[in-house]
């Protein structure tokens, strides 16, 4: 098992919280990370662990404190019956960034043995618990689906008050450049965000289910043949003012211009969502790391910097390629904190 701590502490069997300790696990191919953020002297520390085939590799701090860590999965890829776990706490106040360092690969396991035929089932869980004023960013590379591949993933994040959660995913079913499909693959997710108020009561503020494969993957109602799909949720750390909100989802949809496939955007209650359907991974990555910088200018905050495992060739973040218009918003991002803005 590999252990690594953040910028402060010592190495050791007492440096991760005990309620974060994964036990151990009888399957060597259940790869597990448990990560805790905490605020101290102007930035945002982590200690945690982990268990191979997953690692945590060096973190890094941005100009406002915020610790941006990449997670590694050594292994090249899943397989069926394999899983991954991860569980990530932010105390009161923490900011964080968390990342994979490249493309998740999934293998196709239906048809590949004779004892089971109809597969096995890959996975991966993400627990997410996020303290007052916490705020977490999940921007994990895509996942690769292959053809005849069976893929289960769960999200679940518990919220205490004003804190933010941005999360965004990016499915390729198939390896489109091989002239591959999805064929007899499928691909499951569920997303629940819980949030908490004062008084300690909770309350579901997003659930999203998700199942792709067979009729869906060519229906008008699902992918509609197209090989790649995307959502992105920002959890709100409060109500956002309808003008605010209504300019939020203006830019967001601007940003579609240039980009192949369909993009839509909306609002929720506390917060917005956005799906991508189309052609491209890159396209998707593209126009989700715009609506970042939009959602990060809707805070307040410094305009985001996309974490250097990520493998762009050109910026999707510099100014020449935003497409906002308004003169309430410079292309380059935010220039005065907003009465919205939540440290």
């Amino acid at each position: 098992m590999e252990r690594s701590l953040g910028h402060s502490g010592q190495v050791g069997p007492h440096s991760v919280p005990r309620r974060l300790a994964a036990p151990p696990s009888p399957n060597p191919w259940h790869g597990r990370a448990w990560i805790q953020f905490q605020r101290g002297q102007g930035r945002t520390h982590f200690q945690g662990g982990s268990e191979a085939p997953l690692k945590l590799l060096r973190a890094s701090h941005h100009a406002d404190g915020r610790c941006e860590l990449p997670l590694l999965h050594t292994a090249g890829g899943l397989v069926g019956g394999d899983a991954l776990t991860v569980d990530i706490s932010l105390a009161e106040g923490g900011c964080a960034l968390l990342t994979s360092v490249a493309a998740q690969k999934v293998y196709g396991s239906i048809g590949r043995s004779r004892r089971r035929p109809t597969g096995d089932w890959a996975r991966q869980t993400l627990h997410v618990q996020l303290e007052p004023g916490a705020d977490l960013e999940w921007l994990p590379q895509e996942i690769v689906l292959y053809a005849n591949g069976l893929f289960k993933q769960h999200t679940r994040v518990d919220m205490a008050p004003g804190a933010s959660w941005l999360g965004a995913e990016v499915m390729r079913l198939g390896r489109t450049a091989a002239g591959e499909d999805l064929e007899a693959g499928c691909w499951r997710s569920s997303l629940e965000i819980i949030r908490r108020d004062a008084a300690g009561r909770t309350h579901w503020d997003f659930v999203d289910r998700m199942e792709l494969g067979g009729d869906a993957l060519m229906a008008s109602h699902g992918l509609a043949g197209e090989p790649v799909v995307g959502t992105l949720v920002w959890a709100a750390p409060a109500p956002l003012p309808p003008d605010l909100q209504q300019e939020l989802i203006r830019q967001c949809r601007l940003e579609r211009q240039g980009l192949p496939g369909e993009m839509a955007c909306g609002a929720l209650a506390q917060g917005l969502v956005a799906r991508y359907r189309g052609p491209s991974c890159s396209a998707a990555r593209w126009w989700f790391t715009r609506l970042w910088a939009r959602i990060r200018w809707a805070r307040g905050l410094e305009p985001p910097v996309p974490p250097r495992v990520w493998p762009f060739q050109e910026d999707p973040l510099a100014p020449d390629r935003l497409a906002c218009e308004s003169e309430e918003v410079p292309a380059s991002g935010p220039s005065r904190p907003h009465p919205a803005a939540e440290a």
